[in-house]
């Protein structure tokens, strides 16, 4: 049979649930790619680049398993441009076809490189929901019409409402709409932990095919046993197994921070669902992931508390879908966005894990061993250490947007480039998120393990977070003196005397200038 539509699916697009494939029709090719557009655009972790290519092979096989037509194009194919456009355009040539059929990216990059050469070419594109989203692109606009003040906090009601989530009649379960408060516990000095579940997937055939295309990707990665879900079925026992063992005590500690020596192999993990990957490749619904746990909650609230069950919707159903709004809303200028005006290099030991902090040293490490570390340890270790060092947004951004297993533009950037750095200036976060080493004893273990030491803010061995702390307060001082949420800061800076404000200040200045040594 001639075919006659050619549809394309992106490789963040594997939703086996999409309309599309309710009916077979021999004349629907499915077209998927691998890319050196897509592998060289930064340097990814390496398990995100397998991860992603084993889930879209997974994924190709399943639709031709289930009876659809599939040009699966391996990165190694001696017909690969290696250019999502050329290849299309040379398929259209190929089977004759006028007409493409795209789900909308979910990436501004994409969508404009589709319609940019579309529009070039003289070629119809047919566009599609990718069927995933509680909310359109332009959520934003539609929730606030008259205002561009947008406060996560109503954006998540709103959405709650909407689908009835944790709702009774009108009201939110419980009589509270957010238990964060609940959710700011460190977790015990000695506490056991369930190991987390880990898959075993062969990558091996892919790993060779990243070495012999000379992809270049940093981090480890054991390619006979990838840890991290590559189908729907994965996916699915991932999510059962945080139902059953990570929930009840999810949200209690999510903000903490953990070493091996005080919990056990599970540090990395905790209580995390880590099914980001899952989610932003769309092998699972936000609902879907929703729901099971409520349907958990409502089974186990002897064991699983409101506040659980409240601070991971939150996660998912608000945040999440939060960002993606703040995204399409100033796309391509929130890109570029640098409010702050910082330039500085990132430091190296963001490639390596080399450094006497150790908190540093542990969220590098643990990222570079798992393409992996929780929010609070991209927000308060290494981003916050990155803003009040001056880092550049940009190179944050690219070092965010490699390493981690979850990071695709849309969610990466507006956390990296808005909540971590107030690079866009505070439309995201009313104040900067910065914090001296006083946060870190309080959230977790990392100063027990470290060269430096968390109460001493100038002289040997003082730790960098605290004088840092106060260079960042005293250089931003015009801009963020009158925001009442900085008001503290600022009086407790000013009480101190000019010798003590000094002395900060040099120590800062000498540790930002040797900063590759810290």
């Amino acid at each position: 049979m001639k075919i006659h539509t050619l549809r394309l699916i992106l490789g963040d697009q594997l939703n086996a649930r999409h309309s599309w494939f309710r009916e077979k029709d021999a004349g629907v090719l499915y077209v998927m790619m691998e890319l050196k557009q897509e592998t060289d655009y930064v340097v990814h972790h390496r398990q995100k680049v397998l991860a992603f290519f084993a889930a879209m092979r997974a994924f190709g096989n399943a639709l031709n398993t289930a009876g659809h037509q599939v040009n699966y194009i391996k990165l190694d194919d001696d017909t690969n441009e290696q250019s999502l456009t050329q290849n299309l355009q040379q398929l259209m040539k190929k089977y004759e076809v006028t007409t493409l059929e795209c789900q909308q990216p979910d990436e501004y990059r994409l969508d404009h490189q589709l319609k940019s050469w579309a529009g070039a070419n003289n070629i119809h594109l047919n566009w599609f929901d990718t069927e995933h989203f509680l909310t359109g692109r332009n959520s934003l606009k539609e929730y606030f019409p008259n205002s561009e003040n947008y406060l996560m906090e109503t954006f998540y009601r709103r959405v709650r409402k909407q689908y009835d989530i944790l709702m009774d009649g009108g009201r939110p379960t419980g009589g509270r709409w957010n238990y964060d408060k609940e959710n700011q516990k460190k977790v015990p000095a000695s506490h056991d932990l369930e190991l987390p579940l880990i898959f075993s997937n062969d990558v091996s055939d892919i790993d060779e095919l990243l070495r012999s295309s000379e992809i270049k990707t940093m981090g480890q990665a054991n390619a006979a046993h990838l840890i991290w879900p590559v189908s729907r079925k994965q996916s699915k026992q991932l999510l059962e197994h945080f139902c059953q063992f990570g929930l009840p005590d999810f949200g209690r500690y999510q903000d903490t921070m953990a070493t091996e020596n005080n919990v056990g192999k599970a540090h990395w993990s905790l209580y995390h669902s880590r099914l980001s990957f899952s989610l932003n490749t769309k092998m699972l619904h936000p609902l879907e992931v929703v729901n099971a746990a409520i349907d958990a909650w409502s089974k186990n609230k002897d064991t699983i508390s409101l506040a659980q069950i409240e601070g991971f919707c939150r996660q998912i159903i608000g945040w999440r879908e939060f960002v993606r709004g703040i995204y399409w809303a100033h796309m391509p200028d929130y890109k570029n966005l640098n409010a702050l005006n910082h330039t500085r290099t990132l430091p190296e030991f963001y490639w390596t894990a080399n450094t006497k902090m150790a908190c540093l040293h542990y969220a590098v490490k643990q990222s570079l061993d798992y393409a992996y570390a929780h929010h609070i340890q991209r927000l308060m270790v290494t981003g916050n250490f990155a803003l009040l060092a001056g880092v550049s947004p940009d190179a944050l951004d690219d070092w965010y947007l490699g390493i981690y297993i979850d990071a695709i533009e849309w969610v990466e950037l507006p956390n990296t480039r808005g909540m971590s750095q107030y690079a866009d200036g505070g439309l995201i976060a009313t104040k900067p998120y910065i914090a001296s080493a006083n946060y870190m004893q309080k959230m977790g273990h990392y100063c027990k393990e470290c060269y430096y030491d968390p109460k001493k803010k100038t002289g040997e061995k003082a730790c960098p977070f605290n004088s840092l702390y106060w260079h960042f307060i005293e250089r931003h001082k015009e801009r963020f003196k009158d925001n009442h949420r900085m008001s503290m800061m600022y009086q407790v800076w000013n009480k101190k005397t000019e010798e003590e404000q000094q002395a900060l200040m040099k120590q800062a200045e000498t540790y930002l200038d040797n900063i590759n040594e810290l």
